[in-house]
């Protein structure tokens, strides 16, 4: 079933205006990490298959591509299966996870976090990778992630 939330989200992963800019909350990725490591935090990579594959991912990272047209359903269902964590999105150099952000808040759902930096890092900081970050292949991130978040 598409809902408004799945629609939004979908529009904002193909660039189409959305509205009126909402505060987004903010990760660092170093933040991230530890996060991760604690079991604190789920992180969400929405880049490309293909980024994936060139850079690697973070550790721990479930991998959901913005692209894919059942992105939305996959994204409400990680957040909505782990209400005792957070829930955070990382993609290339935070330009993606800032419209992303941007979609969620104007649809009221909260609490997920942008780490704004991304994986290689840019205007707003150094980034996963250039941090020297744990990075593993996608091969290995995607066997790690449930399977009813994966298009298999």
């Amino acid at each position: 079933m598409l809902t408004r939330r799945v629609f939004v989200m979908a529009a904002a992963a193909l660039g189409l205006p959305i509205g009126a800019r909402a505060q987004v909350k903010t990760l660092s990725a170093g933040e991230a990490s530890k996060a991760l490591a604690t079991g604190d935090l789920i992180l969400i990579d929405v880049r490309t298959p293909q980024e994936w594959q060139e850079t690697g991912v973070a550790e721990g990272a479930w991998l959901l591509d913005m692209r894919h047209q059942d992105f939305g359903g996959w994204l409400m269902a990680a957040i909505e299966r782990n209400p005792g964590r957070k829930v955070a999105i990382i993609c290339r150099t935070g330009n993606r996870t800032g419209r992303l952000m941007q979609a969620l808040a104007q649809n009221g759902i909260e609490g997920v976090l942008d780490v704004t930096e991304g994986m290689v890092g840019g205007p707003r900081g150094t980034g996963w990778i250039p941090l020297g970050l744990p990075v593993v292949t996608a091969q290995v991130a995607f066997d790690a992630m449930p399977k009813d978040l994966t298009a298999e």
